[in-house]
């Protein structure tokens, strides 16, 4: 009788309700998983997100500095603005007023400016064309360039 008692009690243990120490661990790691396949999408695309206003805005640098660079009379814009150039972090608006906003913090810009001669044209004459090329980088890599060719 008392070896009965003894089956039926261990078999009692059993039955209680609740998850053992392993148990919770597996769920835990089963759940991370599904949480991370979850949450990746969002954080791959906040970066694709960022790197998108980057190209936004880089290419509008290139094409202010592009139109500055046009209202230069055609004889002076190669002696201003081959060579030209903004450091990181030093990127003028328009009016010359470094822009403060920290989303510009990292961008630079370079102008390069050369005559070009038509096959046509013997080469002695005055140019008559330019070769505009704006190029914008974002921490030291170059994300944006925007040419044009301007003529007299």
């Amino acid at each position: 009788m008392i070896t009965l008692m003894r089956t039926i009690s261990r078999g009692q243990r059993g039955k209680n309700k609740g998850f053992s120490l392993a148990e919770a661990m597996i769920a835990t790691v089963v759940l991370s998983i599904a949480a991370a396949g979850v949450l990746l999408p969002f954080t791959s695309g906040a970066a694709v997100r960022a790197e998108g206003t980057r190209r936004t805005l880089a290419a509008k640098l290139a094409a202010d500095l592009v139109e500055q660079i046009l209202q230069t009379p055609f004889d002076q814009i190669v002696t201003n603005y081959d060579g030209y150039a903004e450091a990181q972090g030093n990127v003028t608006d328009a009016g010359g007023t470094v822009f403060s906003d920290s989303n510009y913090a990292k961008f630079s810009r370079t102008a390069s400016c050369e005559y070009v001669y038509m096959p046509q044209e013997s080469g002695v004459a005055a140019a008559r064309f330019v070769l505009v090329t704006v190029r914008v980088c974002y921490g030291g890599n170059e994300i944006a360039a925007a040419s044009r060719l301007v003529s007299q």
